[in-house]
């Protein structure tokens, strides 16, 4: 048996799996306190016998395995997490192998190992949402660097029927600014679930989003692309999507994923459980990466 936590946020979903990807069981502990928060996870799996934990967590996160502060949260505007050592916490507590990631780049594994990038090598996870991050695994392997990647806070040009100042609070009109749930909100004056299918938001939605698509097919290639998040729940989003990537795109790549845009860019066939079962791939498939760095 293997743990997982999506820890979110909002909200901490936490789980007991096989190795198949199949979830024994699950609960949703609200993200409050460390202290409390940290307390119930514990009673979750007390009595369990866990052979290694994966976590996918809200950020940002420390991933340098060679860092000092290796696992722990840090600029995050939730101030009491900011700089909580999670991943020292975790081991300490279950003294098993901990596997620590971003919550997209495990809903990106969870996909390619359990979903709906099963059959391909590549593959980029976007949620868009309360905000926008991405994921990306390349020939199997999660891509890290300096950090994490930060895909939702890359620049895109302004729709011009678009006149919104846009949100993100370090950059005003990033993809995340511009894109996010509160965009929308901002924009429109109401939450995106309550807009019109018809509305002319949903056009400046989708330029956006095909403008970060297409720069993540020219820059990382993924062999397939799939959309997330609350705002990707309203599944008429993905037609305008696909049109607009075409669009932009304009012939310069063609290959027999990206010819294909209704199988490249996709919703997740996980689901809502997408960030669980991510955890749960990272606990059986990676091994405890700082144990065997430092």
């Amino acid at each position: 048996m293997f743990g997982a936590i999506e820890a979110g946020g909002t909200k901490m979903v936490c789980g007991i799996g096989t190795e198949t990807g199949e979830i024994i069981r699950h609960t949703s502990i609200p993200t409050t306190t460390p202290e409390e928060t940290m307390a119930r996870i514990f009673e979750f799996f007390a009595g369990e016998s866990i052979e290694a934990l994966g976590v996918g967590t809200f950020g940002p996160v420390d991933l340098d395995p060679d860092s000092d502060t290796y696992g722990h949260i840090t600029t995050t505007p939730k101030v009491k997490w900011a700089n909580y050592p999670l991943y020292e916490t975790l081991k300490s507590h279950f003294g098993v192998p901990v596997i620590l990631d971003t919550d997209v780049n495990g809903a990106a594994f969870g996909e390619m190992k359990f979903g709906g990038a099963k059959d391909v090598s590549s593959c980029v996870y976007m949620t868009v949402g309360t905000g926008i991050g991405a994921g990306a695994v390349i020939d199997g392997e999660l891509v890290h660097g300096m950090g994490h990647p930060e895909m939702g806070h890359i620049l895109v040009r302004r729709h011009p029927s678009d006149d919104s100042n846009g949100v993100c609070p370090y950059h005003g009109d990033c993809l995340e600014g511009l894109a996010s749930g509160p965009a929308i909100e901002a924009r429109s004056g109401v939450k995106g679930h309550l807009l019109d299918e018809t509305d002319e938001t949903w056009d400046i939605e989708a330029d956006y989003l095909a403008q970060a698509l297409m720069n993540i097919a020219l820059i990382i290639a993924p062999q397939r692309i799939i959309l997330g998040g609350g705002v990707m729940k309203q599944q008429h989003v993905f037609p305008k999507v696909r049109k607009a990537f075409n669009e932009k795109l304009n012939g310069y790549i063609q290959n027999k994923y990206v010819d294909h845009v209704e199988t490249y860019i996709v919703p997740p066939t996980l689901g809502d459980f997408a960030g669980l079962k991510g955890a749960l791939a990272l606990a059986i498939y990676k091994e405890d990466i700082h144990h065997a760095r430092r």
